[in-house]
């Protein structure tokens, strides 16, 4: 409702006041019979409206508006005069700023009406007040802004000028390629060594599309801008992709460079643009194949000795050269074995090289998948039965499935895993072989019970000469799951690991569209 302050010397008036605003709904009001104390407590206190008397003692209504006044200038003020007072309570409304001066006797719905309208005038100048501030404030503070926006502006310009050259000058002399595209796979914008790459100018190569300059076999070129999210996929989620295995055609010497292309999305707003980074790696690929080679030819000449050696050995060992006494029988036998994990190393050098390098042509024929794996678990179940390991076969696919792949291969897969699981699980432990055949497909795993593998570590398990886990390292060539990986990728196919710690493992492999007869009568075969 509003604050009020009643100002007057008779205390009859000041009653009648106080009955008067708490009947009309006014409860925040103070009442005084002294100005003098009045002023005081306008010190420390804002009302919304000040009645006052205009003839007291000590200082009469003029002098204690004058005073509220400088104390509070957008307050509103009611004199209360006689009748002979008139002509001063009108002087005072023009010297002082008074709102209102009221007759006595008043009429209390008129006095209740002016109060009113005097506690309405009093907001609205006090947020008259209040924004007219926050204006100078605004208005000095833009006035300070314009003063410094030319020169932030120069400074702003300096920056960006010294930037753009800096940049010019990395991407101009830059020695890898740099392109920028749109969602289309059209070239915008081409550095030097891209132009030197292709053998065509930025003249030439804008408005070309990539895949009129580049190609991959694990990227589809031609499909760039039918993605909704992007080029290759790319989008809010992913703004980069790095493609290896590309090369880039020169039209000049008609050359193919092996490249690697980091494409990286610049602007998603309106009309996506993506920039590429080319670099050439002709030398990596040329260092690449000198050490593979290498390693090839020394593997493969290592070959002959180990096998004279291993053959020497066992003719000791049979008796065929003469009888051993045992302690020279345990040092030939321990010679031997190790030549035999020689040779083993040897010869799986030689499989990854052939994989990687091309060399190996699959053997593909069609063969009962049904025996190859209880083949493989025949082989293995003696290794298990020694660890006292519960060996479980749980083959459900029919006698009559064959599958049309490289026997050999699949089962250097099938051995390698289940070969593993033995390895790994621990005494009294439990391994399960599962298989079937799905929709053309056809699914092999060995699940166990052992220590399992951290999670960190079952990216790089995959990958070359991967000794075990961040835990517990292998004593193997770190070769087997690798090469099981390439043999399975050679199909078509893809092989992945499920761990979690102290629950086990599980190797799972999918050979895509291998199974060439089926039956919808299955048999489930279980073995322990």
């Amino acid at each position: 409702m509003g604050k009020i302050v009643v100002v007057d010397d008779e205390k009859m008036v000041t009653s009648a006041f106080k009955t008067l605003l708490k009947v009309e709904g006014f409860n925040d009001a103070a009442f005084f019979n002294n100005p003098k104390e009045a002023v005081e407590y306008l010190k420390t206190e804002t009302p919304d409206i000040i009645i006052s008397d205009f003839m007291m003692p000590e200082m009469n209504g003029l002098e204690f508006l004058t005073k509220a006044k400088k104390l509070h200038p957008e307050v509103s003020m009611i004199l209360l005069t006689g009748y002979a007072d008139k002509e001063n309570a009108i002087k005072a409304i023009n010297e002082i700023g008074l709102y209102k001066y009221i007759e006595k006797p008043w009429d209390n719905d008129d006095l209740i009406i002016n109060i009113k309208n005097g506690i309405e005038r009093s907001h609205l100048l006090s947020n008259l007040r209040e924004k007219i501030s926050e204006l100078e404030d605004a208005k000095s503070k833009l006035e300070d802004y314009s003063e410094n926006l030319e020169k932030m502006v120069k400074e702003r310009t300096a920056e960006l000028s010294d930037a753009n050259a800096k940049l010019s000058g990395i991407i101009n002399y830059c020695a890898d390629g740099i392109i920028i595209i749109d969602n289309l796979g059209i070239i915008e914008q081409v550095n030097p060594a891209c132009e030197n790459m292709t053998g065509l100018s930025s003249q030439a190569l804008c408005h070309m599309k990539l895949q009129e300059i580049a190609f991959s076999d694990n990227v589809d070129f031609n499909k760039a801008g039918k993605n909704k999210s992007g080029i290759f996929g790319l989008g809010p989620d992913k703004s980069e992709i790095l493609i290896r295995d590309c090369y880039i055609r020169n039209s000049l010497s008609d050359k193919h460079i092996p490249v690697e292309i980091n494409f990286s999305l610049i602007s998603s707003a309106g009309k996506p643009r993506y920039v590429g980074v080319i670099r050439d790696v002709s030398l990596q690929k040329d260092t690449e194949r000198l050490r593979d080679d290498f390693i090839a030819t020394l593997t493969h000449d290592l070959r002959t000795p180990l096998l004279a050696a291993i053959q020497t050995l066992k003719f000791f060992l049979d008796g065929s050269l003469g009888e051993l006494e045992d302690k020279q029988k345990v040092l030939l036998s321990t010679m031997l074995q190790s030549n035999e994990d020689l040779l083993g190393l040897v010869n799986a050098l030689l499989e990854v090289y052939k994989f990687e390098s091309g060399k190996l042509t699959l053997c593909k024929t069609c063969f009962s998948v049904n025996d190859l794996v209880r083949q493989c678990y025949d082989e293995l179940k003696p290794l298990a039965e020694n660890k006292n390991i519960e060996f479980v076969l749980n083959c459900v696919i029919e006698d009559n499935v064959d599958i049309y792949a490289d026997k050999s291969e699949i089962k250097r897969v099938m051995i390698n895993l289940c070969g593993n699981a033995v390895n790994y699980t621990n005494k009294n432990g439990k391994i399960v072989i599962f298989a079937k055949a799905q929709e053309g497909d056809f699914i092999f795993s060995v699940s166990d019970n052992g220590n399992g593998i951290p999670k960190e570590d079952i990216p790089h398990l995959f990958t070359r000469f991967s000794q075990g886990t961040s835990k517990k390292r292998s004593t193997g060539t770190g070769l087997g799951l690798y090469l099981s990986r390439q043999i399975v990728e050679a199909h078509g196919g893809k092989i992945w690991l499920e761990s979690k710690m102290t629950k086990g493992s599980e190797f799972s492999f999918l050979l895509p569209d291998v199974v060439v007869k089926n039956s919808v009568k299955e048999r489930q075969v279980i073995n322990g």
